[in-house]
């Protein structure tokens, strides 16, 4: 039985999309599984959940009392 194709979107701001369960090899060669509808895989290399994306790419800006704001 073929497996099924998965339909991957590279981003050019953002993390790596992939639609359906995956399966990501570790370059340790461990393996994370997720079953999710889209995994959102880190590209930047800034995520502290690699492989998986946690929106650490998005820029931060502070205001006047240095609080920080997301976009």
């Amino acid at each position: 039985m073929a497996e099924a194709r998965r339909r991957v979107i590279v981003t050019g701001e953002g993390p790596i999309l992939v639609y359906g369960p995956v399966d990501v090899e570790m370059p340790d060669g461990t393996r994370v599984h997720s079953d999710r509808v889209v995994t959102a895989l880190c590209a930047c290399g800034r995520s502290r959940h690699r492989p998986f994306c946690d929106t650490s790419h998005r820029r931060r800006v502070r205001d006047d009392e240095g609080k920080e704001h997301g976009p």
